[in-house]
């Protein structure tokens, strides 16, 4: 499976009611109950907020991201996903990929 970054944007500032705030964690719970999800969070130092699933591709982060209350009530108006490179022991911090060999100056 791969790992794909959603960040979500635009929030409507001041409009989070208790009952969206619940649809959104029971949305968390299943994809957690389910294997798709790492991590979710607002950041501290601004008004968006991180999921990273895991996903066979993009198009299933976008389905399960649209499914998401935070998405379908507009609380938050955009977002943005990404596939995650995952850098770790067992790839060698990706010194053997081609990306990043591409990026190396010799």
């Amino acid at each position: 499976m791969s790992k794909f970054v959603v960040i979500l944007k635009d929030k409507r500032n001041g409009e989070l009611d208790s009952k969206l705030l619940g649809r959104h964690i029971d949305h968390l719970r299943q994809l957690n109950q389910a294997g798709q999800l790492m991590i979710a969070g607002p950041f501290k130092n601004n008004d968006h907020a991180m999921i990273i699933l895991n996903c066979d591709d993009i198009d299933e982060a976008i389905a399960l991201t649209e499914k998401d209350p935070f998405i379908t009530e507009k609380y938050y108006h955009t977002y943005d996903i990404n596939e995650l490179i995952v850098a770790n022991e067992e790839n060698n911090w990706l010194m053997d990929n081609p990306q990043t060999k591409g990026n190396l100056i010799h």
